[in-house]
């Protein structure tokens, strides 16, 4: 599908909000992905991705009507996911249940080679391990960013954060990555 224009995109949301079904089509056809992307990116579960990816528009289909963020669709979807995504989680964490013996070793020898992407161009090996080990907000940036594809613009409406501190977050964040990647070569040169 060829990219939405800003005014296409006001028109085509605007249409869907009034119930016309082939401008929602337009508009899943061209956000699931990249809403599916992100949340698996995120929670590195495809199921889970894709319940997510249909709950978010579920939610959209019934906010749309009231929608009036003209030029601002992508950020509010974006947030739209991320919450629910975080609302899962949190939802799992008070059902968890320890994992038995079994079960790590079988996640354990799930590690894909360093060199490898998977199927959504995310980095495998040293490049996610140091993108996992981030905090949860400075991960979420860069994936917003990068996987998710939303301008600095875009995820500061999203995060609802001012521009300067979103900036510095991202540098920070990438930094911190660059940081641990560098440490974990120095080990394997040592090691060597």
């Amino acid at each position: 599908m060829d990219e939405i224009t800003p005014d296409q995109l006001a028109v085509i949301v605007r249409s869907a909000g009034d119930g016309d079904e082939a401008a929602w089509r337009t508009l899943v056809a061209a956000y699931s992905p990249r809403v599916f992307a992100l949340i698996r990116a995120q929670c590195r579960d495809e199921e889970l991705a894709e319940e997510i990816t249909q709950s978010t528009f579920c939610t959209i289909a019934t906010k749309l009507p009231e929608y009036d963020e003209v030029g601002r669709f992508e950020s509010w979807l974006m947030r739209i996911a991320m919450n629910r995504l975080r609302d899962e989680m949190r939802r799992r964490k008070r059902h968890a249940r320890p994992a038995s013996e079994s079960t790590l070793v079988g996640l354990a020898g799930e590690v894909d080679p360093p060199d490898r992407a998977d199927d959504h161009g995310l980095p495998e090996g040293d490049l996610r391990t140091a993108i996992e080990r981030l905090p949860d907000a400075d991960r979420e940036i860069l994936y917003l960013r990068h996987v998710g594809g939303l301008s600095f613009k875009q995820l500061a409406e999203a995060l609802e954060t001012p521009m300067g501190t979103l900036l510095a977050r991202h540098h920070r964040a990438l930094k911190k990555v660059r940081e641990m990647l560098e440490g974990m070569q120095a080990e394997r040169d040592d090691a060597e």
